[in-house]
């Protein structure tokens, strides 16, 4: 029984584990940037449409931000693509305008920009986080995640709570099962 009970816990661990990365992926993040240019690559399904990989369905264009971070000069790529209606709830449709936003900020090499973004760069898997906002900024400063801060701590009660109150009746359950 001992061995049931630790497969359970486990099984548990792994799923609240899985929902915790998922919900880091596509919660907000901001990062202070240099934007260093913009393009514009024409897509379908399966990637960027070039010799290699000809367009085989339906196309898209898909904008990238070119970064540059202002302290460490690390590069980083940023996607800047509609959300629509689809998942993770943006309701983003304004990606023209951001990248016209951006391509204002690339022409001064001074311009620091605040960007808000979701997702995470896999260089391997050619896979780029995607901006939601852009706006200019002079100050180096991250603002402090307030919106995820409380968003996990609310989670984190709840799972707290749902918790307590499980082991509660399963203990009184036991208690009637003995009496």
């Amino acid at each position: 029984m001992k061995w049931l009970k630790g497969l359970v816990l486990g099984a548990l661990i792994l799923v609240l584990g899985a929902s915790a990365l998922g919900l880091y992926y596509v919660l907000p993040q901001h990062e202070v940037v240099l934007i260093t240019g913009v393009e514009v690559k024409r897509v379908d399904d399966d990637g960027v449409i070039n010799a290699e990989n000809p367009a085989d369905g339906p196309t898209r264009d898909v904008y990238f931000i070119n970064t540059e971070d202002p302290d460490t000069k690390k590069v980083v790529v940023y996607r800047n693509e509609d959300t629509g209606w689809s998942f993770p709830w943006y309701f983003k449709f304004d990606s023209a305008d951001i990248q016209a936003k951006a391509q204002g900020y690339s022409r001064d090499t001074t311009q620091l920009a605040l960007i808000r973004y979701y997702g995470w760069r896999i260089q391997i898997l050619s896979v780029f986080p995607n901006i939601t906002h852009i706006e200019p900024t002079t100050h180096r400063d991250q603002p402090f995640p307030w919106f995820n801060t409380i968003f996990f701590s609310v989670t984190t009660l709840f799972v707290v709570v749902i918790a307590f109150v499980v082991r509660r009746r399963l203990k009184r359950r036991g208690q009637i099962a003995v009496n």
